[in-house]
């Protein structure tokens, strides 16, 4: 099936506009011939009256009006062609054969059709040589009302061609505007799931591995003390459900994002954020997990994108030192206000024998580090001096959102 730009469609356009011009040179041909049977100078200067014209003139106009339906192919051609047959028609003894009307009709077209420079000059140079040759060789007087009717209509076939291009040209602007505006709209949106996809991504990360973290731990212990310790196997076994329950809930939380405005159970806990750090440090001291906390911001109010982003790479710091420097390690928390900012350090002894996180192997640093580029801080991470790891992050209190809702 053809659609609005094949081949096939342009052809019967291009066939459909050649029969409406077919026509139109048919209706100007028939103008031309009644008007030239027309004598408006009768003896007594009032009435008009009927004349024969001579077979030259019909000759002529038949020819300009064939050359009519080729305007829009050829538009500069058959502007001359029908320029020269209106000089001929001013040489040879019959001023009133109105074959100047076809050149007329072909300057509009090429004026429609090219840009305002060119316009003006062969609209001066059509209008100059059929009204100069009218008025110098015609047999009427130079300022017969018939010569400057052809200076008038030439005058007007171009300014109105040049005015139907310039409103093309206007429309065409319009359209590619809102063209551009709609690819422009279509980007942003792309961009705005692309950035949502990447978040939920990174809140799914954080989630699933802190809390299977965990469960690997707890189930391990578990598993080692099953048979002679079963005490401290179900108290293993206690945590294994209790961190389960707690990632369960994080994922139907984060998950629950996804719905549409109006679902139904759209998720009502706050995103978890500093004011939950020490639930969280509890969470790896149950698994075995030295951890220390220090916090000092001085009862600020976080905006809830910092107060998240802070959470969630104090926990994705603490899942890194879990999974690989074990639970004989020690880890240091510090979150204090620094000026504007605030600044989240997670430190870890480490071990001789704990292998060093793979490069390009995980989500975690690369998770942390989207997180704080997008508050526009800034992350810093590496090995310790003597063993050990330690992350280092500076997150501003002031976002842009907020920054804009306190401006003026």
């Amino acid at each position: 099936m053809d659609n609005g730009d094949g081949p096939g469609f342009r052809a019967t356009l291009q066939a459909l506009l050649f029969a409406l011009d077919t026509a139109l040179a048919a209706l100007v041909l028939i103008c031309m011939v009644a008007g030239s049977f027309v004598d408006p100078h009768s003896p007594d200067g009032v009435t008009w009256s009927l004349r024969t014209p001579g077979p030259l003139g019909l000759v002529l106009m038949t020819l300009g009006a064939a050359a009519l339906p080729f305007r829009r192919r050829a538009p500069r051609t058959v502007l001359a062609v029908t320029g020269a047959l209106s000089v001929l028609d001013s040489l040879t003894g019959d001023p009133r054969a109105p074959v100047a009307m076809c050149a007329v009709i072909a300057l509009y077209t090429v004026a429609s059709t090219t840009d305002r420079p060119t316009t003006w000059r062969l609209g001066l140079l059509t209008m100059t040589v059929l009204t100069g040759t009218a008025m110098a060789a015609g047999p009427l007087p130079w300022y017969a009302q018939e010569n400057l009717a052809i200076f008038a209509w030439t005058g007007i076939g171009a300014s109105a061609g040049d005015a139907v291009r310039s409103r093309r040209a206007v429309v065409q602007a319009i359209r590619e505007r809102a063209e551009r505006a709609e690819r422009t709209r279509e980007e942003e949106a792309r961009r705005r799931v692309a950035e949502e996809r990447l978040r939920i991504a990174r809140d799914l990360h954080d989630v699933v591995a802190h809390h299977i973290a965990l469960v690997n731990v707890q189930a391990g212990v578990a598993s080692h003390v099953m048979d002679k310790r079963p005490d401290q196997a179900k108290e293993a076994l206690a945590h294994v459900r209790e961190a389960s329950r707690s990632a369960l809930d994080e994922l139907r939380a984060t998950v629950g994002l996804l719905r549409q405005s109006g679902d139904p159970e759209a998720p009502t806990e706050p995103a978890p954020g500093l004011d939950r750090l020490d639930e969280l440090a509890g969470t790896f001291r149950s698994a075995g997990l030295h951890v220390e906390v220090a916090r000092d911001i001085r009862d600020t109010t976080l905006p809830a994108t910092v107060d998240t982003a802070a959470y969630r790479i104090v926990q994705e710091a603490l899942t890194n030192v879990q999974k690989h420097a074990g639970t004989g390690a020690r880890a240091e928390i510090s979150v204090v206000r620094v000026g504007p900012n605030i600044e989240i350090t997670v430190l870890d002894d480490g071990t001789d024998e704990s292998p060093a996180p793979a490069p390009g192997g995980g989500h975690g640093l690369l998770g942390m580090r989207e997180r704080v580029t997008a508050l526009r801080g800034t992350l810093t991470t590496g090995p310790r001096y003597g063993g050990g790891f330690r992350v280092h992050a500076i997150l501003p209190v002031q976002t842009r959102t907020t920054a804009a809702a306190d401006g003026p």
